[in-house]
């Protein structure tokens, strides 16, 4: 359907990405535009970017209206985006300036198509034939005369740049200005196949017959870690392909998107388009321009990769569904996972959430028959899943300082003399340590709710961030009476790697942590050195539960299973769970078996026992029922309210007034908890205090939320934030 077009003089209503919380009239241009158009407006002396959002207010002096300065030249605005846009703002109680401003995080985007000096295959034959000169001569006839630049095409032939130039001159290579945002490759939904099991042929069949239904639908993809749930929802992807729409698969950490590219080119002949932080700026305006002209079929990106334009989205696959990097926890506060549903829906596309622990957000869709649900039950090929126990701590002869027990010990010298590889895994979930007795294994509770308390170090106080309960930090284990036993649980990466060395001074030892490297390209190269075996013991944190696979990895070792076990997180056990059961299913991806030991103090625990067993359905109709009981996510709703300020006064008084004034929030049977200061009290200068709204699943919480915050006046340097389905409590 044709967009609505505005006239010269015309008044439209321009969204502006600057923080005005309203839409600006101007004056149409010359030639006029189309609803959605990108346009230039003047906004005091600047220049800024904007979208014709509709037609103007005209509650202004028509005469003092100034005009839009330029449509640009790129493709308007759908009116699908705009409806995202528009409720995804709604739904996390964002401005719509700051909405705009993800849907248009590329650079250039108001300058004028440059160009840029392309290389091609000529029609002359070269005079001399050499073994050089025929490697770039194949590339491009294997490509079908397609384009490269010059350092491309010479990485791609493995030559110098000097043998492109002499073929240049001899007329057998041409040499050509062309635009630099070009589309992308056409990708091949038939190119490269797999041979699929039988569990992963019927699970590709049931996607694509729901891709042919051109509605929206959501697929939970459940199938046990190595059982090859990417095959399966790229078929799905080849799917989408061949009915000429567009598909986006979102995956949880960067690293990941190395070895994922490689599959995809493997699959569809050519690589796709790439949109997160590890792409060049030139490369981020290139596939936002291309998706919005339909030229990039297949997108590979981070969660922003929701808010690019796509022209025809017909499949959204959000791999490891349950991570939680896909919630952003600054600026727009919201949980990719849910948008991507919510833009499905908009869009008449398909869902795939894929995991091998789903969240229990996902289950419970299910099980109220909202999702469709895929299982995959056994690991592909000859590999088996990986045999589970745990390692008693209180048992262990462990000296003081040490991590790594004895029983770990020798079994990571074991796989050393077999010549296969070891990973020692450290548990990071959460936001601070909690406080545990070596003696006992008992973690130290707050005494008003079940939640355990954390150690404040700069205050030296324990503080459940539940209630807001404190008190001092005990000398004593206040369950056993042991002196000297209690311990903030988890050493660092580092004080573990030397641990290790110092165990084993002939490994080859490798620290895999995402703080630990200077780019994204080094964390790539790193994790291909140890997929090829350049690395005996691997140490990470939650980086390595992420979906790579190391095929001579046949133990894992997690140092603290009992880290995540309780919290002031609701979430605590769900996501214990499936962490433990995520990097156990590192080991033994290959033909040889995998072996994971759990190093714990409390062996007897529901979620450790939950673990071992693998029996998951129970884990989670458990889990659901607790939170079911408690009216909490997914069986009730939560919000965040997070005040900040450098005067600590003034937050604290502004929490207690909102406390005292809830009605809106009353009126909707919501409770209020708190204030209390947040768990990371002070960031950057700034005091930090939290609230938590609790409503019913049915109420309106966002509207009573926007009614309850107008009320209040902020101090000067105050920030009020509000986080609409909190995932963390820091």
């Amino acid at each position: 359907m044709t967009a609505e077009f505005f006239y010269e003089g015309d008044l439209v209503a321009v969204l502006t990405a600057q923080p005005i919380d309203r839409f600006l009239d101007y004056k149409a241009p010359e030639s006029g535009c189309h609803l959605g158009a990108f346009v230039e407006v003047p906004l005091g002396p600047r220049k800024v970017l904007g979208v014709v959002w509709g037609k103007g207010a005209g509650d202004f002096d028509y005469a003092k209206v100034r005009s839009v300065m330029r449509v640009l030249d790129v493709a308007p605005m759908r009116e699908e985006m705009r409806e995202f846009l528009t409720r995804a703002a709604d739904y996390t109680l964002t401005p719509m300036s700051a909405m705009l401003r993800l849907a248009t995080r590329a650079p250039g985007l108001g300058d004028a198509p440059s160009m840029r000096t392309v290389y091609r295959l000529g029609s002359a034959e070269p005079t001399r034939v050499t073994e050089a000169r025929t490697k770039v001569l194949e590339v491009l006839c294997d490509y079908g005369g397609l384009s490269f630049t010059l350092g491309e095409l010479a990485e791609m032939a493995g030559v110098g740049t000097s043998v492109v130039k002499g073929l240049v001159k001899q007329g057998a290579v041409s040499e050509e200005d062309a635009p630099r945002d070009v589309p992308y490759p056409r990708l091949d939904p038939d190119y490269g196949g797999k041979e699929l099991s039988a569990d992963q042929a019927d699970g590709a069949e049931v996607l694509r017959a729901a891709l042919r239904t051109d509605a929206y639908g959501t697929t939970l993809l459940k199938g046990v870690t190595g059982s090859g749930k990417t095959e399966v929802y790229l078929e799905a992807v080849a799917e989408c392909l061949r009915m000429g729409r567009q598909a986006l698969v979102l995956l949880p950490e960067i690293a990941l998107s190395g070895e994922f590219i490689n599959r995809v080119e493997a699959r569809f002949g050519f690589k796709p388009a790439e949109w997160h932080s590890g792409v060049t700026m030139t490369e981020r305006r290139r596939c936002w321009k291309m998706v919005g002209q339909g030229a990039a079929q297949l997108i590979v990106g981070a969660r922003s990769a929701l808010f690019l334009p796509f022209q025809n989205l017909g499949l959204i696959v959000v791999d490891e569904e349950h991570d939680t990097s896909y919630k952003q926890e600054d600026g727009v506060l919201y949980n990719a996972r849910d948008m991507a549903v919510l833009r499905a829906a908009i869009n008449g596309a398909q869902v795939v959430l894929a995991s091998a622990t789903p969240s229990l957000e996902s289950w419970a869709n299910v099980e109220a028959g909202k999702y469709t649900r895929l299982v995959l039950s056994s690991r592909y090929g000859p590999a088996v899943m990986p045999k589970m126990s745990a390692i008693d701590m209180r048992a262990e002869d462990l000296p003081g300082g040490t991590w790594v027990s004895p029983t770990l010990r020798d079994a990571i010298a074991e796989r050393m003399e077999r010549g296969e590889q070891s990973l020692i895994f450290l548990n990071r979930r959460g936001y601070a340590p909690v406080t545990l007795c070596r003696a006992c294994g008992n973690q130290i509770g707050c005494d008003q709710c079940d939640a355990r308390m954390v150690e404040h170090r700069f205050l030296n106080r324990l503080m459940c961030h539940q209630c807001g309960e404190t008190k001092p930090m005990p000398k004593v284990c206040p369950h056993c009476d042991a002196e000297d036993k209690l311990s903030a649980v988890g050493p660092g990466v580092e004080r573990m790697g030397e641990e290790i060395t110092a165990l084993f001074p002939d490994a080859r030892v490798a620290v895999l942590s995402s703080d630990l490297y200077g780019s994204a390209r080094a964390m790539k190269a790193h994790i291909e050195q140890i997929s090829q075996g350049g690395t005996d013991i691997i140490i990470g944190t939650q980086l390595v539960a992420k979906g790579h696979n190391f095929p001579l990895l046949t133990l894992v070792g997690v140092i603290d299973a009992d880290l995540g076990l309780q919290g002031s997180d609701l979430r605590a056990a769900e996501r214990t769970f499936q962490l433990m059961r995520q990097v156990a299913g590192r080991a033994g991806r290959a033909e040889k078996q995998g072996e994971a030991l759990l190093q714990t103090y409390q062996p007897e625990h529901a979620v450790i026992r939950a673990i071992l067993v693998g029996d998951e359905e129970k884990f989670w109709a458990a889990e659901a029922g607790e939170r079911k009981a408690a009216g909490v996510p997914p069986y009730g709703r939560m919000a965040g309210i997070i005040l900040s300020s450098p005067n600590a006064d003034d937050v604290f008084n502004l929490g207690a007034e909102m406390a005292r004034r809830d009605g809106p929030l009353r009126q909707i049977g919501a409770q209020v908890y708190g204030p209390a200061p947040a768990p990371i009290a002070r960031v950057r200068g700034r005091h930090r205090v939290r609230l938590l709204v609790k409503a019913d699943k049915a109420a309106p919480l966002q509207k009573a939320l926007a009614a309850w915050a107008a009320q209040f006046r902020l101090p000067t340097n105050t920030r009020l934030s509000i986080d609409i389905d909190p995932q963390s409590f820091y």
